[in-house]
C-alpha cells in the first residue's frame, strides 16, 4: 500500500472514532425477565408478560381496594403508573391467592387487597416524592410518629421493591357479610393510623391493630403491643397466606410475597391496566 493511501485510511478511521467518542451512549436497558422473554411494546406503552392476569379475572370474590390508584394513601394523590384500580399479579401468584380465598371463605372471612403489582414508575415516584419535605399532608394519618426522611432507611418504603416482580401483594381479612366501607373525602380530617379501630379510618377490614400502611413500629406483625382479637386477626391471616406459599415481611402485617414467584429477579414497569395484559 503507497504511503498516500496509507495516510488516507488513516485519517479516515481516525475521524470515525472521534466521531464515535462524539455520541452519547445509550440508555440503559430497561432489566428484562430472567425466566421468560422481555415484554413486548404495544402502541400505549410496555406491556407484561403473558402470564400476568388479572385477579378479578381469577377470583372475582376477592374485594379490592386499590389505594394508590386514589388520593387515600400516604403521599395524598394518585401515584404514578396506576392507570386503573385494578390487582394485577402473576397468574402462579394469583392462583395460589385464590386457594387463600377459599380457606377464608370457610371461616367466614374474605381478603381484600390493597396493593399487587406496583411498576418501577410508582417506586420512582415515590423516592421523588420522598424529596420533598414539604410534601407531608398525609402525616398524620399514615406516619404521625415517623420522621418522613426515615421512612426508606426505616424499612417502610422500598426501592426497589418486591412489588415490582408482580408476586408481592398487600392485604387484609374483611367480615363476610362484607359491610360498605365510607368513601375517602380529600381533605377531611386525618386520625393516626395508631388509635383503636372505632377511631381511624373507617376501613371496612377486620381490626388488624394498625390501618393498612401505617409507617409504625405497631404494624410490625409481631409486635407486642397488639394484643386480643387484632393480635388473633393478624395471625390469621398469616396462617391462611403461609399455608398457601406466601411469606410475610415482618415490619408489614399486610405484605406478603408468594415464595415460588416466577420472576426473582427482575422489576416491571409496564403501567397498571387492563390494556397491559395481553
Amino acid at each position: 500500500m503507497g504511503t498516500t493511501r496509507r495516510m488516507t485510511v488513516g485519517l479516515a478511521v481516525l475521524a470515525a472514532a472521534l466521531a464515535a467518542g462524539c455520541q452519547r451512549p445509550a440508555p440503559r436497558p430497561s432489566p428484562a425477565p430472567t425466566s421468560a422473554p422481555a415484554p413486548s411494546a404495544s402502541p400505549t406503552g410496555p406491556r407484561a408478560p403473558a402470564d400476568f392476569v388479572d385477579l378479578a379475572a381469577v377470583d372475582p370474590s376477592i374485594r379490592t381496594d386499590i389505594r394508590y390508584a386514589t388520593p387515600h394513601n400516604f403521599v395524598g394523590r394518585p401515584v404514578t403508573g396506576y392507570a386503573e384500580p385494578r390487582c394485577l399479579l402473576t397468574r402462579r401468584a394469583a392462583e395460589a391467592l385464590h386457594r387463600v380465598q377459599g380457606a377464608a371463605l370457610a371461616q367466614n372471612r374474605s381478603l381484600k387487597v390493597y396493593d399487587c403489582y406496583r411498576p418501577q414508575q410508582a417506586v420512582n415516584d415515590f423516592v421523588a416524592w420522598a424529596k420533598l419535605p414539604g410534601e407531608q399532608q398525609m402525616k398524620g394519618e399514615f406516619y404521625p410518629d415517623e420522621p418522613k426522611d426515615r421512612l426508606f432507611a426505616d424499612g417502610y418504603i422500598g426501592a426497589p421493591t418486591a412489588h415490582s416482580r408482580g408476586s408481592t401483594l398487600d392485604l387484609t381479612l374483611v367480615p363476610v357479610p362484607t359491610p360498605d366501607q365510607p368513601a375517602y373525602a380529600p381533605g377531611q380530617p386525618l386520625v393516626a393510623c395508631t388509635v383503636p379501630a372505632g377511631r381511624r379510618f373507617p376501613d371496612n377490614s377486620v381490626d388488624m391493630g394498625t390501618g393498612f400502611d401505617c409507617f409504625d413500629s405497631r404494624a410490625h406483625t409481631a409486635d407486642a403491643r397488639i394484643t386480643g382479637a387484632a393480635r388473633d386477626n393478624r395471625q390469621l391471616l398469616k396462617r391462611l397466606m403461609t399455608a398457601q406459599g406466601f411469606e410475610n415481611y415482618d415490619r408489614e402485617w399486610w405484605h406478603y410475597r408468594y415464595r415460588d414467584e416466577p420472576y426473582p429477579k427482575t422489576y416491571f414497569d409496564f403501567p397498571v391496566a387492563r390494556s397491559s395484559l395481553r
